[in-house]
């Protein structure tokens, strides 16, 4: 456990359709507190799933298990390393504010056309960053969100890093704790049978389905990543994260499965 002040509350400049957890940052190392639920728990769930993939180490953040104290209470969550080296995060949505005067989010609705909203999001992204292989990595947290069922992925939850010299990098992929239904609070109470409401689940980054939203990313960009996790695999990281009630974790291992399940032309060992 860790105790934690209000001097070292931080902002990262994102919103979330959610709500926004207490962030707060320590000697470089980031924590957020669960705020609706579980999102410790699947932070620390996703990333260590995608170990199982082919994803390179500096892909994607690496989230670990914490129980935070601050004032007088306490809270699970998650910690993670600061990822920015020295650069700065900025969203989709304050980055095309910032050029255009408008945001993303405005932009892509604008357009009927599913397909067109990725296809316009990833050229006006390259047009304006020079990162060209951004496509790529669309497809990649695309499939990843539909694999996990993050719902709350949309332009303000995704960035790019940059210098403040008009230079620009992917940054690794994060911020994965509104999947897995992780909501108890609002949308999916432990009351519920948590399989027949998967399909209640919507995406947010330009259509409301995360099948038609993989699709397109895959028709557009091709297919570029694959797991190799099981069940055994599933159960070991879960059961770790004795912070959490043993249904919650049930839970989160149930979903975990059965989205692997529909999905399993992404595994190599089926």
């Amino acid at each position: 456990m860790v105790e934690l002040f209000q001097e070292e509350i931080k902002e990262d400049g994102r919103q979330s359709s959610k709500g926004n957890q207490i962030k707060f940052e320590r000697d470089g190392i980031w924590y957020k507190a669960d705020y609706l639920g579980y999102e410790g728990l699947v932070e620390y769930t996703v990333s260590k799933l995608l170990g199982f993939s082919d994803l390179a180490a500096n892909e994607y953040v690496d989230y670990d298990l914490e129980q935070i104290s601050y004032n007088g209470n306490i809270y699970n969550g998650c910690r993670s390393k600061d990822f920015t080296a020295g650069w700065n995060l900025i969203t989709l949505e304050r980055l095309f504010k910032n050029v255009y005067g408008e945001g993303l989010n405005k932009l892509i609705y604008s357009t009927e056309n599913h397909e067109e909203r990725l296809r316009m999001l990833v050229n006006q992204v390259e047009r304006i960053t020079g990162l060209y292989d951004f496509g790529i990595y669309m497809s990649k947290m695309l499939t990843i969100d539909s694999l996990f069922l993050n719902e709350d992925r949309h332009t303000h939850n995704i960035a790019v890093l940059t210098n403040g010299k008009n230079e620009f990098k992917l940054a690794p992929i994060f911020d994965n704790g509104a999947g897995i239904m992780s909501d108890i609070m609002m949308e999916y109470p432990m009351s519920i049978d948590a399989i027949h409401y998967i399909d209640k689940v919507k995406s947010k980054t330009f259509c409301d389905d995360f099948a038609e939203q993989v699709d397109i990313a895959e028709k557009l960009y091709g297919e570029h990543i694959r797991f190799s996790f099981g069940y055994n695999d599933v159960k070991s990281i879960v059961d770790r994260a004795e912070m959490y009630d043993e249904k919650i974790r049930n839970r989160t291992i149930e979903i975990v499965m059965q989205m692997r399940s529909r999905y399993k032309y992404l595994f190599s060992n089926v």
